[in-house]
């Protein structure tokens, strides 16, 4: 085959580029590798055509000026045409704001788009793929970030998503967070933990907990905790700070003031009062 690729250096942590690659295919080429990525992997068909099919979507035959995007954590499958094989280049995105700026467009829902050649977003798209070519410099670190954050927003203008299938995603999104919650409060895990687990920025995960439940992602870890604490000091003989450890909180003193504020008395004058 006749291509490239090459492995970028992370520059930041909400959002960048982590790689990028061009080819050009032969008759029916289907890649081999991990279909199933950690990122998410942009690619636009230059010449020729294919076929793409995401996990959950229906295969569809797609030309140039189309473009797909193998979402991060689903399985994909793609094929070059028989007769006229594409070639198309791709860029891998990774950050805690690119899965939540995808989530707000049209290529997030139906993992393709066609004939997007004439739109600014694909113009965006290509000045990015040249610019990532020159090599790494302050001033051209700086235009790369500008180029990611104007060419989403481009996407976001020019193909926003289905506002029901945005609802059903935050949805979805709300209840994943508080399953992580509920099942690794104990473990100590913190706001930032479920941030990395979800790959969404702060800023964004405390709108979805205003948005589903009017309280924040920290109040119900904090709430979750403290009402275990509750249980084992109403049930248990353990010491307050074997039942601080037991709930996620490393030290008895920052275990004792969050409790006292949360159930108006300190642990061990709530044990006594219910006689335990």
């Amino acid at each position: 085959m006749n291509g490239e690729y090459k492995t970028l250096v992370n520059k930041s942590f909400e959002g960048n580029a982590l790689f990028f690659g061009q080819e050009a295919c032969p008759p029916n080429y289907t890649y081999k590798g991990n279909n199933v990525r950690d990122c998410y992997v942009i690619h636009y068909i230059q010449e020729g055509k294919g076929t793409f099919a995401a996990a959950n979507h229906p295969a569809t035959v797609l030309k140039a000026g189309d473009i797909f995007i193998l979402p991060k954590g689903t399985p994909c499958f793609y094929q070059a045409d028989n007769d006229q094989p594409w070639k198309y280049f791709w860029i891998g995105f990774s950050g805690i704001r690119i899965e939540a700026m995808l989530s707000g467009s049209l290529l997030a829902q139906k993992c393709y788009l066609r004939q997007v050649q004439n739109d600014q977003f694909y113009a965006d798209l290509s000045e990015l793929y040249k610019v990532l070519h020159i090599p790494n410099s302050l001033v051209n670190d700086v235009l790369v970030a500008s180029l990611i954050y104007r060419m989403f927003y481009d996407l976001l203008r020019r193909y926003p998503a289905n506002a029901t299938n945005i609802k059903v995603k935050s949805t979805e999104q709300f209840n994943l967070a508080v399953s992580y919650l509920q099942e690794n409060y104990s473990t100590g895990c913190t706001i930032m933990d479920l941030c990395h687990y979800l790959n969404l920025s702060r800023s964004y995960l405390y709108t979805l907990f205003k948005t589903h439940a009017n309280t924040s992602p920290q109040k119900l870890l904090t709430k979750l905790r403290l009402e275990d604490a509750k249980q084992r000091l109403s049930t248990s003989n353990n010491s307050v700070q074997s039942i601080a450890n037991m709930v996620g909180y490393k030290d008895s003193f920052t275990f004792s003031k969050a409790f006292k504020r949360y159930s108006g008395a300190s642990p061990s004058y709530y044990r006594k009062s219910i006689g335990i």
